[in-house]
């Protein structure tokens, strides 16, 4: 179990700083839009490019944070119930959501989600809009979050079972707030 808690540990770091870096996306894309609205309504110059890259920081921003959001406990949940229940409950509770319905979901969208990066990379695809930009890049980064998703939920599992053997404290703690 130790080897398997490293591992874990290992996960969460990593998650950690991406989620870190592509939190930051949210804010380019903002001074994108800014700066794009300013020279689009002031100069009557604007560019499809530009807002593409708004939509392309938006989706770095989304898909690379979600695992980092798992790992924090700042998900979304229904606790209507489950938090009344004793945290042993909770943790076979989030054993069985991860195991039965966090990884099918995420290795189903990755797997059906190479395809078309494969298909965007071989064909230089580009958007059809004038100016617009490549595709690939932001086809990868749907299975490249996915994975990430996919091994936080593994790592989430890791720590419940550990918690269930006694082995660390409850890992559900909520550990949101600003970072």
């Amino acid at each position: 179990m130790n080897s398997l808690l490293r591992f874990s540990s290992a996960i969460d770091s990593a998650n950690e700083r991406i989620g870190k870096i592509a939190a930051w996306f949210g804010l380019l894309g903002v001074v994108v839009c800014t700066v794009n609205a300013i020279f689009r309504y002031a100069f009557n110059m604007s560019s499809n490019a530009w807002l593409e890259i708004q939509w392309y920081f938006n989706a770095v921003m989304f898909l690379l944070v979600a695992a980092w959001a798992l790992k924090r406990n700042d998900h979304v949940r229904i606790d209507v119930i489950a938090g009344k229940l004793s945290q042993r409950a909770q943790a076979w509770i989030d054993i069985f959501g991860g195991v039965f319905m966090l990884l099918p979901a995420v290795v189903i969208i990755g797997w059906y989600s190479w395809p078309s990066l494969v298909n965007s990379w071989q064909i230089g695809e580009h958007s059809s809009d004038p100016g617009g930009l490549i595709r690939w890049p932001v086809r990868l980064l749907i299975p490249v979050g996915f994975a990430l998703l996919a091994l936080q939920g593994v790592s989430e599992i890791i720590k419940r079972v550990a918690f269930l053997k006694g082995l660390v404290p409850y890992p559900a703690e909520r550990k949101g707030g600003a970072a």
